[in-house]
Formats: C-alpha cells, sequence, structure tokens
C-alpha cells in the first residue's frame, strides 16, 4: 500500500492485516522477525503502517519465489 501518509496501527489493527495473534506479534517482535512497535505514550503503543505493510509484502514475495 503506497499512500502518500503514515498512520499508526493498534495491535488489534495489525493482527487484522496480519492474521497473527497478540502474543505472536509480540514474540516476533522479540525475535527480531517481526517490526518494532513505536512508543505513543507511557502506556500504549502502535506500529507504523508502511512497516507492516513492507513486511506483509516481504512474507508475499518470499513464499511464492520459485522452488
Amino acid at each position: 500500500m503506497d499512500s502518500p501518509y503514515t498512520c499508526m496501527l493498534r495491535v488489534t489493527e495489525v493482527c487484522r492485516r496480519t492474521g497473527l495473534s497478540k502474543s505472536q506479534i509480540h514474540r516476533m517482535v522479540n525475535d527480531l522477525t517481526f517490526p518494532e512497535p513505536i512508543r505513543l505514550s507511557k502506556r500504549a503503543v502502535a506500529w507504523v503502517s508502511n512497516d507492516i505493510e513492507a513486511w506483509l509484502q516481504n512474507r508475499i514475495s518470499a513464499a511464492r519465489k520459485p522452488a
């Protein structure tokens, strides 16, 4: 998604877009295999939408590479 602006996505929306659970996302962030969230406040984090879209595109490309 090449939008002219970037928005911040909360974990519920990241789950919806990726099909991953909250625990999977947090595990993958800890394993450095998923984009890190940005701290918005003391108790709130969110992901940059462009980072999530790029991650999804990389996963799609990797899955469709010819063997």
